[in-house]
């Protein structure tokens, strides 16, 4: 019984070191997958739609994982900062739409986005300035731009007007299709 097993073993040994194989790919192309490659999903748009279906904090780690395929742009750092204020993070949210600005000064989604941030925190003023660039970048095209822009103007010039914080609705952007409302609660 034990030669047996003694045989069994060795015959079994010289098998073995007949196949060089291993856990290596074989030239015949059979061969047990490994892991996954690059994914072709865009996280920006999985990001657009979980934040348009208010699932802010999967949006903000959608546009992370975005941020860590395709770089720190113009595109990644105003959809982290626009999930950033949809979850209330306001200073973190300014932080990145500042930076995206610093990116690209031409991007109107990214100035508009920094005009209702400073809406929210309070900041009229800069805040109309900063709807007017988003308005001359866009070259007036946009109406959410337009429409934050006047609402901006309005707050400046009536600063204590009631009526007119209590019917606030800026609009926040993205590039594309789409636009977010944000519901000030000033």
């Amino acid at each position: 019984m034990t030669s047996r097993l003694v045989l069994l073993t060795i015959a079994l040994t010289s098998l073995a070191a007949c196949d060089t194989g291993g856990l290596s790919r074989s030239s015949d192309g059979v061969f047990a997958p490994g892991p996954s490659g690059p994914s072709d999903v865009d996280g920006l748009i999985v990001g657009h739609r979980l934040l348009a279906a208010g699932e802010y904090e999967l949006a903000l780690k959608a546009y992370n994982r975005a941020a860590a395929q395709q770089g720190l742009n113009v595109d990644t750092m105003s959809a982290i900062g626009s999930a950033n204020l949809s979850l209330g993070r306001l200073g973190q949210a300014e932080r990145w739409m500042r930076r995206a600005v610093e990116e690209d000064p031409t991007f109107p989604p990214a100035w508009n986005n920094l005009g209702v941030i400073l809406m929210e925190t309070g900041e009229t003023a800069e805040a109309s300035e900063v709807f007017r660039r988003a308005f001359a970048a866009d070259n007036g095209n946009s109406d959410e731009i337009r429409e934050n822009l006047r609402l901006a103007l309005a707050n400046l010039e009536n600063p204590g007007n009631s009526a007119i914080q209590q019917n606030q609705n800026f609009n926040l952007i993205r590039r594309g299709a789409g636009d977010f409302v944000l519901m000030s609660d000033l």
